[in-house]
């Protein structure tokens, strides 16, 4: 086997087992963006933002398929197979840059729906139900108060009944009883830019992951345009397929 076959089809190999890994890690991006829609789904109410977590979960599991094909298609030097191998990879390419535009697209719509249908649940707070657990999450969790800021309570039912502000506004609840007349005891930031600033960070990361990994599929079609050349024109010329 000369030289530039035997480099070419280490270096599709590679790109197969490279798929394969990154299968894996588009599995994880797409759960890891599930997952944090879902903490706060009761903040989103347009579901067609998941849109680009179903297409890299999609794309994770093809990718498992259709590295076993690209192994088995570089060993056997198998031109029908090579061309199928190259025709996956391009649909996966295409799938990936569909991806990227949809994440692009939803990044707008997230910040066009999310202060209406906050400002919806905010308002539902009683401290008990559903929307009350999100809420506090919410607050907990990105240590924030309010949808612009701890005033933006003052609006609510909650505030009207009670005076206060939910303790998971306190920066420290053992020494604090949600008093707005007590603005240092509170965060003061609100949730909405602190929510939104989390679903860009999120969808940034996974526009990074798939680029990335659309940009070694497009190697991938290089590596099996060489390797079907070259074996055409060895078997052209009568050579052996394995030395």
């Amino acid at each position: 086997m000369d030289c530039g076959i035997c480099t070419s089809k280490t270096i599709l190999l590679f790109l197969s087992l490279v798929f394969w890994g990154a299968g894996a890690a588009l599995a994880y991006v797409g759960a890891y963006m599930i997952n944090s829609y879902g903490t706060f789904e009761s903040f989103i109410q347009n579901k067609q933002t998941l849109i680009p977590a179903a297409i890299v979960i999609g794309i994770s599991v093809l990718m498992f398929i259709f590295g076993l094909v690209g192994c088995c298609a570089t060993l056997r030097e198998s031109k029908f197979g090579l061309g199928c191998f190259f025709l996956i990879i391009m649909v996966i390419f295409a799938a990936e840059v569909t991806a990227l535009v949809f994440t692009f697209i939803y990044q707008g719509k997230i910040n066009q729906d999310l202060e209406h249908s906050m400002n919806e649940v905010f308002d539902k707070y009683d401290g008990r139900n559903t929307e009350s657990q999100a809420v506090d999450l919410l607050q907990r969790e990105l240590k924030c108060c309010g949808v612009s800021d701890y005033r933006s309570w003052f609006n609510t039912t909650w505030f009207k009944n009670n005076s206060t502000v939910p303790q998971t506004c306190c920066k420290n609840q053992t020494n604090c009883e949600g008093h707005p007349q007590l603005p240092a005891l509170l965060y003061t930031e609100g949730c909405k830019k602190k929510l939104q600033t989390f679903l860009q960070d999120v969808l940034t990361y996974a526009m990074l992951v798939v680029l990335g990994f659309a940009i070694i599929k497009f190697f991938g079609m290089l590596s099996v345009c060489v390797v079907t050349c070259r074996s055409s024109s060895r078997r052209s010329g009568y050579q052996p397929l394995y030395a």
